[in-house]
């Protein structure tokens, strides 16, 4: 019996202005000499974890571009090679996707989807029968978003504001509407919302007279 299709989850800290780059860690990500990494730090609330925790309970995948990827690897596996969190991703399947077809996978139980991001995903889509979540990956979410590939997106907004750094939904987004199907604030301020991409309505065809 073939899988039944499976769902993309995106999975996003966010600031106030829309950023996501480097949430976790001051050497994170410092493209475009960004030096506020770490901006989540304090806002932790296990009901963060609960949110994204209940689309992983009976099964996932992870679904990363290649420098989300590269950091998990350096964050855990390197870093911390004993935590309980390295021995899960580790054991999780992993796709990693770019358009270098030379690119060579550190982490065991890697798969890699070399080419068209958004043709590769969606037949991956077809086969997995897991959910897929990506964590961080904007250039990869806003790849699959021109396909309509992402089934649900969790957004966890924190209260500052950044004022420079990488934006989720930047100026090459496609328009989008969403609807809210969850929500939840959480004792440190930050505003969970789960939301679901809203089929656009087909416009009418002209009449012809």
């Amino acid at each position: 019996m073939a899988n039944a299709p499976s769902t993309i989850i995106a999975a996003e800290h966010l600031s106030l202005d829309g950023v996501y780059q480097a949430p976790a860690r001051t050497d994170e990500d410092n493209r475009g000499g960004f030096k506020h990494g770490g901006w989540t730090v304090g806002d932790h609330d296990p009901a963060l974890e609960e949110v994204v925790g209940k689309h992983m309970s009976g099964g996932w995948a992870l679904l990363a571009g290649r420098i989300t990827y590269e950091d998990l690897y350096e964050g855990w596996h390197v870093r911390q090679p004993d935590s309980p969190m390295t021995k899960a991703l580790t054991n999780v399947q992993k796709f990693v996707v770019t358009r270098n077809a030379s690119y060579r996978l550190p982490w065991e139980n890697s798969t890699l989807l070399a080419g068209d991001p958004c043709a590769n995903v969606a037949k991956l889509k077809k086969t997995v029968g897991t959910p897929l979540i990506i964590f961080g990956a904007g250039e990869l979410v806003r790849s699959l978003m021109q396909d309509n590939l992402i089934d649900t997106f969790i957004l966890m907004i924190h209260p500052l504001v950044i004022g420079e750094g990488r934006r989720l939904f930047d100026d090459t987004v496609v328009f989008t509407k969403l609807e809210l199907a969850d929500k939840l604030i959480t004792k440190t301020g930050v505003i969970v919302g789960t939301y679901k991409p809203k089929p656009m309505a087909m416009s009418a065809s002209p009449i012809v007279r």
